[in-house]
């Protein structure tokens, strides 16, 4: 019998200690719970956590057949009053959807969303811009946003940006539930916790390179963990409860990184800004793939492109950012092209930056790649554990068009102030090459 819920504990307790600097972490949430059965248990989850005399319990269509309709059940042993809100199927976290949620929910005191990605972002930035509190039932193993601080929010202009907000009170996660839903579903969750290798490697070179911020602790919260996910990973495609576990074990100590440091960082690097710009930009060509199918497939790339880099006795040397508004206003209209723009500028390097920049990465070069060995991930075997659970690994295989893939592969750094491999290999003017001999 597994101990689902084994170092989780701890950490929302307080009693975890990073070893290498002896603190505990501190991570905003009274209870998280994954359990092989929750039907039943529900409102004594949800009463110790104070949420008020009215909630709202939010779902969707397919949710509220899954579990919003037992859960609402449920509660109503509570002394509060239950309001239910069934939400369209397919909805996108984004400001209309926000300000809908918020508008009919306007009379409860706290939200109990019941759903996985979109849905569970749109509360927790719906109670964040009300002050409220919210908890949360998982319905899927789909993303590993449950317990992160942040939501991902398509503002009104189309912009996909990842925006502050809070946790969940309670996060509470039923096996049985989520190894239900379609397989492909947990698929997804896989391909989106698939960029740990990715994201650490270029979240350190950026650290070692260009003075930003690092700490180890989200992957030594991942360490053991990491390995049982991807030897089970075949298990998510037979709908295997224990693999479903295994999975949101990994996905909630992602997020527990990402509280814990306080932004993205440990789990979004590059591979989320080509996902990122694939929703933002590939238009009628968007084959209506979710964040982690992309993630996990993008993740697979900018392994390549990692090995093809890092690979080189002698690094590679950039030159100074070919930058320019018009360009980007060309590519993505004037608001958001002036939105991209500002974002891209602030990590650009003018001519003086960019002899700067291969100075120190020379200096540095033959220790930074052994710095990041230990952090790498083969490729192929990323490919084959994606594969075995039925996820998607190439562009083809999401149904993107040659082009909308390459041109996501080449101008996601515009989307966001993060650099990452992608600028480098751009820069260094060796990133065309890659995508045209790189098997999409």
């Amino acid at each position: 019998m597994n101990d689902w819920n084994a170092l989780i504990t701890d950490v929302v307790a307080g009693s975890w200690r990073d070893p290498l600097t002896g603190k505990p972490a501190t991570v905003p949430f009274d209870v998280i719970r994954i359990e092989e059965d929750l039907d039943g248990g529900e409102a004594d989850m949800i009463a110790p956590l104070n949420l008020g005399k009215r909630l709202t319990v939010v779902s969707d269509v397919n949710t509220h057949e899954a579990m919003g309709q037992r859960v609402a059940k449920h509660l109503k042993g509570l002394r509060a009053t239950i309001d239910e809100l069934v939400l369209p199927g397919n909805i996108h976290c984004d400001e209309p959807t926000i300000a809908m949620v918020r508008e009919k929910t306007r009379h409860a005191d706290a939200l109990v969303a019941v759903g996985s990605g979109s849905l569970s972002d749109t509360c927790k930035y719906a109670t964040f811009k009300d002050g409220r509190k919210y908890a949360t039932f998982g319905t899927a193993a789909s993303m590993n946003g449950y317990a992160a601080a942040t939501a991902s929010v398509t503002l009104n202009n189309g912009y996909k940006t990842s925006l502050p907000a809070h946790a969940p009170r309670g996060i509470f996660l039923d096996l049985k539930v989520n190894a239900a839903a379609p397989h492909w579903l947990s698929a997804a969750g896989l391909g989106d916790s698939l960029c740990r290798p990715t994201a650490q490697v270029e979240w350190w070179a950026s650290h070692r390179l260009l003075g930003t911020s690092y700490t180890e602790s989200p992957f030594i919260l991942l360490r053991e963990d990491e390995p049982k996910l991807f030897d089970a990973a075949a298990g998510l495609k037979t709908h295997d409860v224990a693999a479903n576990g295994h999975l949101h074990r990994v996905m909630v100590l992602t997020g527990f990184g990402n509280c814990i440091v306080g932004s993205s960082h440990s789990g979004s690097m590059g591979e989320h800004q080509v996902s990122h710009w694939i929703d933002m930009f590939a238009g009628p060509a968007h084959p209506g793939t979710t964040h982690g199918q992309q993630v996990g497939v993008a993740s697979i790339a900018l392994a390549r492109l990692h090995h093809d880099l890092l690979s080189l006795d002698t690094p590679p040397l950039i030159k100074a950012t070919h930058i320019e508004e018009s360009g980007f206003i060309e590519r993505y209209g004037t608001n958001i092209g002036r939105m991209c723009f500002a974002e891209a500028r602030k990590k650009s390097f003018d001519r003086a930056g960019a002899e700067a920049f291969n100075r120190k990465l020379a200096e540095i070069w033959p220790q930074l790649r052994e710095e990041v060995r230990p952090m790498l991930m083969d490729p192929a075997e990323m490919k084959k554990i994606l594969a075995s659970a039925g996820g998607p690994t190439t562009a083809t295989e999401l149904g993107l068009p040659r082009k909308i893939w390459r041109d996501a592969m080449k101008f996601a750094r515009d989307v966001r102030n993060r650099w990452s491999f992608l600028d480098l290999a751009d820069d260094a003017g060796l990133l065309d090459d890659f995508l045209d001999r790189d098997e999409q």
